[in-house]
């Protein structure tokens, strides 16, 4: 099954290229390799949320947190498959890291970063096996819970 067969199976329909924030561009292609910048989780053009991850009363929950990582790793499909010529040209994940703004004491990083790893397994099935990092934060640019960076793969 192709990834845009993949994609439509889930009932997902795959964002378009979220515009940079500042001096960079959202994904570069390098041999058969490409690499996003840090993807956050936009719809729309607007975050979905704002502040840190934890578990307590005015913060962002760790379940939350998770649907926005996936929100992240769709946005990176889109801008990998932009400059690739479409997602069927992807081969799959290479790594992942991802990046969680959250309180100090709060630990569920990798949790939260399984949104986008899951999603990964979904849309690329074994080809979505990726070496991966999940880092906790004080801050992300625009206030962002989450951020990812990936490396895909291009047939």
């Amino acid at each position: 099954m192709s990834v845009s067969e993949r994609l439509s199976a889930l009932g997902v329909d795959l964002p378009g290229v979220v515009p940079p924030v500042a001096a960079y561009i959202p994904a570069k292609r390098h041999g058969d390799l490409v690499y996003t910048s840090g993807q956050l989780p936009m719809v729309q053009g607007a975050l979905p949320a704002t502040g840190k991850v934890g578990e307590s009363g005015g913060l962002v929950s760790p379940a939350d947190a998770r649907s926005y990582a996936r929100q992240c790793a769709l946005n990176a499909i889109a801008a990998a498959a932009a400059v690739v010529g479409g997602v069927d040209n992807l081969g799959g994940v290479l790594k992942l890291t991802g990046f969680v703004a959250s309180v100090p004491e709060f630990t569920g990083q990798p949790a939260v970063i399984n949104g986008a790893s899951e999603l990964f397994g979904e849309v690329f099935g074994e080809a979505g096996a990726h070496a991966r990092s999940a880092v906790g934060v004080p801050v992300l640019p625009l206030d962002s819970p989450v951020e990812v960076e990936v490396v895909f793969t291009v047939v």
